[in-house]
């Protein structure tokens, strides 16, 4: 088959960085390599055994067939009542919409809403796929390019410069993946002023990280600070990250209810309702014993900690400590243009990344991937030895470049 058989939408695009960072570890590992995997961007941890109870017990009562297109209403109600909990928002059954994850979501929701020549706004450093499903669904993603200099948020004079009248979307990330950033309510509320000005453009709120926030850290939503902008905000989340159930491909989004229709509605069209024993886990995981979100929760933090510890000493290589999610995503614009032991220029992010696979044995994801360079992103969801070792290799790399 040619490319000429493939449609323009597919070819726009290139697999998920993050993704493909994590099959190659998987394929050096195959081949014998010890390599150290700091790409990943799930929890290490297994679901939690309540969890595991509630979709075993589903299996055996013969809940294993197709549910609602949007969830059930067990999941649904599950849902609402975890939004009105954690997150003191509110909604009714029929403005939420469970999905194969959140990702799969995000993508319907976009596909349910974009035009051709419709402007979706990022900011970077973003998560891999934003750009690329606004993409898939023939916009324009227009990325605001960031600034470490204040802890990597979108500003609102920033975002105010990007909207023209094609921007129909605006992607928050909170806490972010990769920096971790994590929006205040002043901040929020900056961006919020701004939002008011431009009644076309709706808001996506990705907060799948939020229950890891660290040093006082505290997530909100933006719809917590504006409330009148409800109408035109889609919440997304899932039980992915603060369950450690990312192979259970659970996510959900929580909006308005027609866009919630539409997004019902493509749907029944492609996987018609999410995996029924999943729903049910979720069901447990947001209806019931939230005390391994604290504990996962607790250990992030010291992991968190040792690897800003093991990186502070690396020269040419610095790190604002990230204040949610679990990734440090650290500069290395001291390392780029120095000289390998084997007489090759590390020119770019990309080039580092490859220089640390092969040489320190340790995988990471360039900036590049995040539309930011020259960065590298580092989960901390590993065991502290994992962390230790991780970073004690790519000192010694980082030595050996002159």
């Amino acid at each position: 088959m040619t490319s000429d058989f493939l449609s323009k939408r597919v070819l726009s695009i290139q697999p998920s960085p993050s993704i493909a960072a994590n099959a190659l570890v998987a394929e050096l590992r195959a081949q014998g390599r010890d390599i150290v995997n700091f790409t990943v961007g799930e929890p290490d941890f297994d679901t939690p055994t309540h969890i595991l109870q509630a979709a075993s017990v589903a299996m055996h009562n013969g809940d294993t067939h197709y549910t609602a297109t949007t969830g059930t209403l067990a999941l649904r109600q599950a849902i609402v009542d975890k939004l009105a909990r954690d997150n003191d928002l509110h909604y009714r059954l029929d403005e939420v919409v469970a999905g194969s994850g959140g990702k799969h979501v995000i993508y319907h929701a976009l596909a349910a809403t974009l035009n051709a020549g419709d402007e979706v706004i990022v900011h970077a450093p973003y998560w891999v796929s934003y750009p690329d499903i606004a993409r898939l669904n023939e916009a324009t993603p227009v990325i605001i390019a960031g600034n470490e200099d204040n802890g990597f948020k979108l500003t609102a004079a920033a975002l105010e410069q990007a909207i023209t009248p094609r921007s129909k979307w605006v992607i928050l990330n909170t806490p972010n993946n990769p920096s971790g950033a994590v929006y205040s309510r002043a901040e929020l509320q900056e961006l919020a002023a701004v939002l008011r000005r431009h009644p076309q453009v709706w808001i996506m709120s990705d907060e799948i990280y939020e229950h890891f926030v660290y040093e006082g850290a505290h997530h909100l939503s933006i719809v917590n600070v504006a409330a009148d902008l409800k109408d035109r905000t889609l919440i997304i989340n899932g039980a992915s990250k603060g369950y450690a159930m990312t192979g259970w491909r659970l996510g959900f989004a929580a909006g308005p209810r027609a866009l919630v229709a539409a997004i019902g509605k493509l749907l029944s069209q492609t996987t018609t309702c999410p995996s029924s024993i999943s729903q049910a886990a979720a069901v447990a995981a947001f209806a019931g014993d939230q005390q391994p979100i604290a504990d996962m929760r607790a250990i992030y933090t010291l992991r968190r900690q040792r690897m800003l510890e093991r990186l502070s000493g690396i020269k040419g290589l610095r790190c604002i400590p990230p204040q949610g999610a679990f990734y440090v995503f650290a500069n290395v614009a001291g390392l780029i243009g120095m000289v390998t032991p084997d007489g090759q220029r590390i020119t770019s992010d990309i080039e580092l990344v490859d220089y640390l696979l092969q040489e320190g044995n340790v995988a990471t994801v360039s900036g590049a991937a995040y539309g930011m360079s020259p960065y590298l992103r580092l989960s901390f969801a590993s065991a502290i030895d994992t962390i230790d070792e991780g970073c004690r290799r790519i000192a010694h790399a980082c030595a050996r470049l002159r």
